[in-house]
């Protein structure tokens, strides 16, 4: 059952002030489908809601599978959510969303007054604050919606999301995020969905050297690395981490469920949301420096075995402890 923030008298209707939006009737556009981005509104369309996607780079294979679970794709941002309701977008870094939220042919632009645009990106808060008072001059509302759960959470609908903005369109928006997530919480202001993704994102970090470093201990003492994730997942030390990206380690598979470079570029927000104080998060700071010194190792090889920050998921830290490939 979905955990789920709800009215204080725990019924399922929205605020004073607004029509609700009922799941047979509202009008959804999802813009950016990657590999979060097309499972996301994949699951959406499963479930019988109406969704129109929208991709910067046509022809990819999410725009065919969008259409087989029985959705809609328009090539055009401006078509996508000319009648939309509500508008998710999962993009990558703060030009990115800003340039497809707010930029000349935009959704602040392109959409009617009233829609609710709801970001599954990682942009930080002040971002994401700045895009809230830019669609709320349009007469529009923004919720800061990022995501934990990697690609299995978005295939499965099992996703965490974290929800900053107004009360109310989040509670307007309910119906569609659940169809996605196992746990959505809102979080307060706008900015308070960021802020929370951005502790996720050290715990994910972070989480990443232990593992590391216990595969490392592991293969010191002569221990079967596989005990590792087989026993020790369900002890104190068990993470998601571990019990997901460890078995990975074994299989020597680097692929990504979250990729390296996203995880630098959430690094990158943490340290720039604190001003570069770095010394406030020494293990912070020790993580990414382990994640840039792997990038830095695959773009060196020029794409060899492993490939780049985009090839790699964060289990690839472990090419920064020995030279598994």
């Amino acid at each position: 059952m979905t955990k789920a923030s709800r009215p204080s008298d725990g019924s399922d209707k929205p605020l004073a002030g607004q029509e609700p939006l009922q799941a047979g009737k509202s009008k959804i556009a999802y813009l950016g489908l990657g590999l979060m981005g097309e499972a996301m509104a994949v699951n959406l369309a499963r479930a019988g809601l109406s969704v129109t996607g929208w991709n910067r780079t046509a022809g990819k294979p999410a725009e065919a599978a969008l259409l087989q679970a029985g959705g809609k794709f328009e090539k055009s941002l401006s078509d996508a959510v000319a009648d939309a309701d509500i508008i998710f977008t999962c993009l990558g870094d703060i030009g990115d969303v800003e340039e497809v939220v707010l930029g000349r042919a935009g959704v602040s632009h392109a959409a009617k007054e009233g829609a609710i645009v709801a970001d599954f990106s990682t942009i930080g808060p002040e971002a994401a604050k700045n895009i809230y008072e830019g669609l709320k001059a349009k007469q529009m509302h923004f919720l800061d919606a990022p995501v934990t759960g990697g690609d299995v959470g978005a295939r499965n609908a099992t996703l965490t999301i974290m929800v900053g903005g107004d009360e109310e369109p989040f509670q307007r928006t309910l119906f569609a995020f659940e169809k996605m997530g196992k746990t959505v919480k809102y979080c307060g202001p706008s900015g308070s969905g960021q802020a929370l993704k951005l502790c996720n994102q050290i715990l994910c970090a972070v989480n990443m050297i232990s593992v590391c470093e216990a595969f490392q201990l592991a293969k010191s003492l002569g221990v079967d690395e596989n005990l590792i994730v087989d026993v020790l997942s369900a002890g104190a030390g068990g993470s998601w981490a571990l019990t997901n990206l460890g078995a990975r380690i074994i299989k020597s598979d680097l692929k990504p469920g979250f990729a390296l470079k996203h995880m630098l570029k959430d690094l990158r927000l943490v340290f720039e949301n604190i001003d570069g104080q770095s010394d406030l998060l020494p293990g912070t700071k020790m993580a990414q420096d382990l994640f840039k010194q792997v990038e830095q190792s695959a773009q060196s090889r020029g794409g060899a075995s492993g490939g780049a920050g985009d090839a790699l998921g964060t289990q690839a830290m472990i090419l920064a402890y020995d030279s598994r490939e």
